[in-house]
């Protein structure tokens, strides 16, 4: 009975903004209850039913808040419900005089109890609700909305963040193939979430699922139609270098049965609340295990990756336009530039010419601009930050997993967003069995990046 008026109570305020009920402040007499509620659920009044139904109706209000409410409703959560300083204090003060004496153990087990907030036993509540993690996910989205204007929300970030992490353990989540015939409120999330390459219409998601591919998700128990990362994958008998023939709605379709080569073309993480939960890696683990018993065939497993910071990096890096472009380079741009184009006199005047993409129309143009443009590709995914990680983060991503950088595509993506990010450049990471847990090692305890031979010569010509 208490879980059908939770429910009732979550539905209700979906249907009434659904139905444009305007979002409000929090403020005045509901401001007090709220705050009376919440004291309720740190103090633990009352029994189970009690307990979810304030549980309810918190979350209720708190869907009903517009920005600024929602921002007042995590700012009492995080100021009025901490650990207690002078409980701390002297719990600290008790185990620093109890150090080797037999009272250590309980006076540290007193410390960490007065450190424990109040947060946690309202957030655990909030988990009781049918659907309650899918409340707290997008909680944590919209703190984090909020956590870098105010350094109030940040401890309570951290709890949840904490939190999350141990009810997304791995050992939790359910990994599913998404099929054409999955339920259309799903294939709906598929191309809602897709972030790397736009799901256009039906037919081009039809054809992401159709016999020669496939895509896998996550799940988790409690949000069983909520995708929290996928990847789609095409069943090749080559290393794919370029995603528009990839993504060719008019292609024939490939015999799977052939196929040597898997390329992993789409990762996308779908929930903002979940940032700092790391399944990615575990996931591509278990789809590569999953195809290598379905296609006994498949040789190499490997990505076709976007370079989604390298514009940015080299915007901001004008010695690495001189590296990539020599004399030479720039003399043979100019002799196939159009009439009407400004000849560059000097390697940074490249980025004017680059500004869009219409330079890779002309097949003689991109020819002379194909070495240096790869050349500061190479240097890019090379070049480190703080920490000795590589700029790019999808490198961090893949390298952290074991793959090596394998191969750099030219033009592979000639969409608007391919130009704007990378200069239509793509990289492909291969994931190969025999060097993974080698790969794994040397990246998390000195940096050290795997790359091919050609990628390395590429950055220091």
């Amino acid at each position: 009975m208490a879980e059908g008026i939770v429910v009732r109570g979550l539905r209700r305020v979906r249907t009434l903004l659904a139905e444009g009920a305007t979002p409000h402040s929090l403020e005045g007499k509901q401001l007090a209850r709220v705050r009376a509620l919440l004291h309720e659920c740190a103090s633990g009044i009352g029994g189970e039913m009690s307990a979810r139904q304030r549980a309810s109706r918190l979350a209720e209000t708190y869907q009903g808040l517009n920005d600024e409410g929602r921002a007042t409703f995590l700012r009492i959560v995080a100021t009025e419900f901490g650990p207690d300083p002078q409980r701390v204090d002297k719990a600290h003060t008790d185990y620093q005089a109890a150090i080797g004496s037999d009272a250590q153990w309980t006076a540290e087990s007193a410390l960490r109890n007065a450190l424990r907030s109040s947060r946690l036993r309202i957030l655990t509540q909030f988990n009781t609700l049918p659907q309650g993690v899918k409340f707290l996910v997008d909680l944590r989205a919209d703190l984090l909305h909020h956590v870098e204007e105010d350094a109030a929300l940040r401890s309570l970030d951290r709890e949840l963040e904490s939190r999350l992490s141990a009810w997304f353990d791995v050992g939790f989540l359910e990994l599913q193939r998404i099929t054409w015939s999955s339920p259309a409120a799903l294939l709906e999330k598929l191309i809602q979430y897709e972030a790397v390459h736009e799901i256009r219409s039906w037919s081009d998601l039809k054809n992401r699922l159709d016999s020669d591919r496939r895509c896998y998700a996550f799940f988790h128990p409690r949000m069983p139609m909520e995708p929290l990362i996928f990847v789609e994958v095409a069943l090749v008998d080559h290393l794919a270098d370029n995603v528009q023939t990839l993504l060719d709605e008019h292609a024939p379709v490939f015999d799977a049965q052939r196929a040597n080569t898997a390329i992993f073309y789409s990762i996308s993480n779908t929930q903002v609340g979940l940032r700092g939960v790391s399944f990615g890696n575990f996931l591509l683990k278990r789809v590569v295990d999953d195809l290598k018993r379905d296609y006994p065939r498949l040789v190499s497993f490997a990505t076709l990756s976007p370079l989604p910071t390298l514009r940015r990096w080299s915007e901001k890096t004008p010695e690495a336009w001189q590296h990539a472009f020599g004399p030479a380079d720039l003399e043979r741009i100019k002799r196939h530039l159009p009439p009407d184009a400004t000849a560059p006199d000097s390697a940074g005047e490249l980025q004017a010419l680059l500004g869009d993409g219409r330079w890779s129309q002309d097949a003689r143009l991109a020819r002379a601009l194909q070495h240096g443009l790869t050349r500061l590709a190479a240097r890019y995914l090379l070049s480190t930050i703080k920490g000795g990680r590589p700029y790019d983060p999808v490198a961090r991503f893949h390298l952290g997993n074991g793959a090596r950088i394998e191969r750099l595509n030219y033009l592979a993506d000639t969409s608007t967003r391919g130009h704007k990010q990378s200069y239509g450049l793509m990289v492909n990471y291969m994931y190969d069995p025999d060097t993974i847990e080698a790969n794994v090692e040397a990246f998390s305890r000195s940096g050290e990046i795997a790359a091919a031979a050609a990628i390395r010569r590429s950055a220091r010509d």
